[in-house]
């Protein structure tokens, strides 16, 4: 029989009290909270943000002093009326991230778009900031 480990996270904070002090406790927990890939490339960073179901209109992107902030919010009703029942239904989701950018990327040229429920988000490099072509140097 094999025994298993747990990690039961810091001595003076339990799980729960990490959990409930984490920087996004207000923001929703691990499962309301999209997933997000970042990906360094020579001329840029790329994020990708799987949100699927929603439309590019239910995004808000916005960048202040090198903090890229992404959020959502939608509100559904939903009623029925059948014989002596009704129901009626509220569903509301709403997320918020927040990425500091590094002093690198040049904000006037940063680009998004939303297809197949993946929300890709383009942050190119400044100019000197992206790699210089190799030269060789004479020796005299």
């Amino acid at each position: 029989m094999t025994q298993l480990k747990r990690n039961t996270g810091n001595v003076f904070f339990p799980s729960i009290m990490e959990e409930f002090f984490r920087p996004d406790w207000m923001g929703g927990n691990a499962l309301s909270v999209p997933p997000v890939n970042i990906r360094e490339t020579d001329t840029q960073f790329e994020v990708e943000l799987s949100a699927p179901g929603k439309t590019k209109d239910d995004f808000n992107i916005d960048v202040d002093q090198n903090l890229l902030t992404i959020s959502s919010e939608s509100n559904q009703e939903s009623s029925s009326n059948e014989g002596k029942y009704t129901r009626r239904e509220f569903s509301f989701s709403s997320f918020k991230r927040s990425f500091t950018l590094p002093e690198t990327v040049n904000e006037d040229q940063i680009t998004a778009r939303y297809e197949n429920g993946i929300l890709s988000i383009v942050l190119p490099k400044k100019e000197e900031a992206l790699p210089k072509a190799k030269r060789m140097i004479q020796i005299g």
